[in-house]
């Protein structure tokens, strides 16, 4: 379970983040709302300590995060994956390349550095593109993919972390709407199929309506909402957004599963990908 408790970020004159308290059993996917500027994001840097708290704790396990340093702390960054709304990839690289820097923690400095992966790392990484319809790109150079296909890459980048968190800062925000429905079937089938914990930052009330479990409302730093989809309501989505919430709603998406086409597993590209490593 990943608990948070008095959670604070302050700042010279405001606190970003006040006093959040949460328990979030292991395997929920929940969805944080809010208005620009509400805290969302810092929440979720706090959660994965690419920003340290002001107050408060982050425990999981048993573990106090908030208190881990040098190799322990590159150890929860590696089981607390962190997907970025600007994806976060290297353009000139290609997609495999991209994808097993996530495996980074598991080796020294130097080995990452001269892309020492194992066969059976490459294997493992073409299988998590694979999920994502994506594999037949992993010969690929990153910038020549679409803002949707970088998305399903950085997510597969997490994925070969083997997280038991998975954070999503607006992983949606600049894609289209179709593309922002693969995004979200992707997270959804891998909370679901892994038992990994989501906690997604959304600009659409209906998306998560639609796609989580648990919905929580963050209003200048404060936590003002806790509770299920359909517990949010128009009123509850005024008192949060204001006169934005009508907006926020009819951006939303549908629940319908858009079905991303399944390949067959390229044993060419895995061939490649072990034969001549990028």
């Amino acid at each position: 379970m990943l608990q948070l408790d008095q959670l604070t970020k302050s700042f010279k004159t405001r606190d970003a983040v006040s006093k959040i308290s949460l328990d979030i059993p292991q395997g929920q996917m929940v969805g944080v709302i809010g208005r620009s500027g509400a805290g969302k994001s810092t929440l979720l840097r706090m959660i994965n300590r690419l920003s340290d708290p002001t107050s408060g704790e982050i425990r999981f396990g048993g573990h106090d995060v908030t208190r881990l340093k040098g190799r322990d702390l590159l150890e929860w960054r590696a089981n607390c994956a962190m997907v970025f709304q600007q994806f976060n990839l290297v353009g000139r690289l290609d997609v495999i390349t991209n994808v097993l820097t996530g495996r980074l923690f598991h080796h020294g400095f130097f080995a990452s550095m001269l892309q020492m992966f194992s066969a059976q790392e490459r294997a493992f990484a073409i299988q998590a593109l694979d999920r994502l319809g994506m594999a037949h790109t992993a010969l690929q150079q990153t910038d020549t993919l679409s803002g949707g296909q970088m998305q399903r890459v950085a997510i597969a980048r997490a994925l070969v972390q083997q997280p038991r968190i998975m954070l999503a800062d607006e992983p949606i925000a600049s894609l289209d709407p179709m593309n922002a429905k693969i995004v979200m079937d992707a997270l959804r089938r891998i909370n679901r199929e892994d038992g990994i914990t989501v906690l997604c930052n959304l600009h659409t009330l209906d998306t998560a309506r639609s796609y989580c479990d648990r919905i929580i409302g963050l209003m200048d730093g404060r936590l003002v909402f806790d509770g299920t989809p359909e517990q949010l309501t128009q009123g509850v989505a005024r008192d949060i957004y204001g006169a934005e919430a009508e907006e926020a709603f009819a951006e939303g998406m549908t629940s319908t599963s858009i079905n991303t086409p399944k390949r067959p597993l390229p044993e060419e590209i895995i061939r490649a990908a072990e034969v001549n490593p990028a």
